[in-house]
């Protein structure tokens, strides 16, 4: 009897988990946070093959995690992971700010490779107006904006920060934004919640004279800031999508737009701050303008949080954002060490998960932040393993993404060596992915990410490789394949008796 009620148990357990939905396409996303060396580099001292080693070690947890987007802090406080021409090297990078390695720009164009050649997007991070992380300014580059203008700067508690109403200001942030998308293959430009800074009681931001040279007349003070970040979001999106225009542009709020005692369209919630009033933001208008590609607001309460729950916030986005894919900031970093003991219930963050997996305007999660469940908490990653993410999926499309064309794919050579099967394709520029599905001999009406054997990069003049004992057995598969906008093609069924030399 016993052992009956086991078998009965399990398979109660296992019926679950077949009632989460599987979807094919769902953004999985993951903040690498390098302020302070929150997650990588573990020290900015460490030589270039550490380094490497370690974020290696970020990519290789979540690929098996089966996650698909990596967003990547790249300028933390006026500074630069990257060569810049605006700001000196990050000291989180390299131990002292302002000193260049000589293969600090390879660095970051290796990173952006390894993250794609796990099938992954690669979004690029950079804070746009804070200025310092503390009061020590000696340690700062001649070169920093501290240094060189220093009228831009304001201080607002224990850091300083360049003032958002200059139009000066602005224009540097979309240069900075420029010289990102310009010289490297990023998938996406991405800005957190910082934009003017978190409210300090009995702090003033001393912006006035700003104002009093910028503002329109009849033009409120938090009017006029928030003016000031729509003019940068929408530069910004303008600017990204006439150099590339595949590139997406995200942003991650504050989760609260606004409490509802204070504006009834607000969520019900009692925040002590919000995006709108505090920091000057209003996202529901970037993705209405269709500014942004998408939104992740950052929703790092539990379920039932009395004055801040997560079930009402997502709810409440999910109502209000219909214009721009909608993904969800979850917090595992508060797993087991928050004063919330909610948090201390290994279920929490699977429920969470659950609820954006059931709310059809929600498209996907990212994680605060990388390391998070990387050291610790086994139980929970093991039950997200096997309950949400067994399979791959594939990121979304941007609702601002122009419809596919048809395609002229033609497969040209096929070849199979001792360890893998080469396909040469025509008609693959603008291409980065291939995928590769079980399949009959026929067309299946449709191509389940359960079906999904192997992702891989598209190579030079068309290559594609996979594994042969990946597709091992296997008479037919389907090939269908993902261009920079990330839209996928019609599949192609290629026999694989038939083959020739390369």
């Amino acid at each position: 009897m016993r052992g009956f009620l086991c078998i009965l148990l399990i398979g109660i357990a296992s019926c679950s988990s077949l009632k989460i939905p599987q979807p094919k396409a769902e953004f999985r996303g993951f903040w690498v946070a390098t302020v302070v060396n929150i997650d990588w580099p573990k020290n900015g001292t460490d030589a270039v093959l550490k380094q490497q080693k370690d974020f290696l070690e970020i990519l290789d947890f979540y690929d098996q995690m089966n996650f698909n987007a990596a967003i990547v802090q790249i300028r933390t406080a006026g500074d630069a992971f990257y060569k810049s021409d605006y700001a000196p090297s990050s000291r989180f990078l390299t131990g002292r700010e302002g000193k260049f390695r000589e293969n600090q720009e390879s660095l970051l164009k290796w990173m952006i490779h390894q993250t794609h050649k796990r099938g992954m997007e690669f979004h690029a991070w950079p804070n746009p107006y804070r200025a310092t992380f503390d009061l020590k300014t000696d340690v700062l580059s001649p070169i920093h904006d501290y240094n060189l203008h220093p009228e831009w700067m304001v201080r607002y508690g224990k850091k300083y920060y360049c003032d958002p109403g200059l139009p000066e200001v602005r224009h540097r942030m979309v240069q900075v934004i420029e010289e990102i998308v310009t010289n490297y293959d990023v998938d996406g430009i991405h800005f957190d919640d910082y934009f003017y800074p978190y409210t300090i009681q009995g702090e003033v931001f001393n912006d006035s004279t700003t104002f009093s040279q910028h503002h329109l007349p009849n033009q409120s003070l938090p009017d006029w800031r928030r003016a000031n970040i729509d003019s940068l979001v929408q530069n910004s999106h303008n600017y990204i999508k006439e150099k590339k225009p595949w590139v997406q542009f995200g942003v991650s709020p504050f989760g609260v737009w606004k409490n509802k005692t204070t504006d009834p369209r607000g969520s019900d919630t009692q925040a002590g701050q919000t995006t709108y009033e505090n920091l000057f933001a209003d996202p529901l208008l970037w993705a209405s303008q269709g500014w942004l590609d998408y939104l992740v607001p950052q929703v790092y309460w539990s379920m039932e949080l009395s004055v801040a729950s997560h079930r009402k916030i997502i709810n409440w986005w999910a109502k209000n954002n219909n214009t721009t894919n909608l993904y969800i900031g979850n917090g595992p970093y508060k797993i087991r060490a928050n004063a919330d003991k909610a948090w201390d219930d290994p279920e929490e963050l699977p429920r969470q998960l659950l609820m954006a997996r059931k709310t059809g305007p929600v498209k996907g999660n990212v994680f605060f932040s990388a390391k998070s469940l990387m050291n610790d908490h086994q139980d929970i990653v093991l039950e997200l393993q096997k309950k949400y993410y067994q399979y791959d999926a594939l990121p979304p499309i941007s609702s601002l993404a122009p419809e596919m064309g048809k395609n002229a794919i033609d497969l040209s050579i096929l070849e199979k060596t001792a360890d893998s099967l080469r396909f040469k394709f025509k008609g693959l520029d603008g291409f980065r992915y291939a995928l590769v599905f079980k399949s009959g001999k026929r067309k299946s009406d449709e191509y389940s990410i359960k079906k999904l054997q192997g992702k891989t990069l598209v190579r030079k003049n068309g290559l594609v490789v996979f594994s042969s004992e990946l597709l091992k057995k296997r008479r037919y598969v389907a090939l269908s394949f993902i261009d920079f906008y990330g839209r996928e093609t019609d599949p192609i069924i290629v026999p694989l008796k038939k083959r020739t030399s390369l």
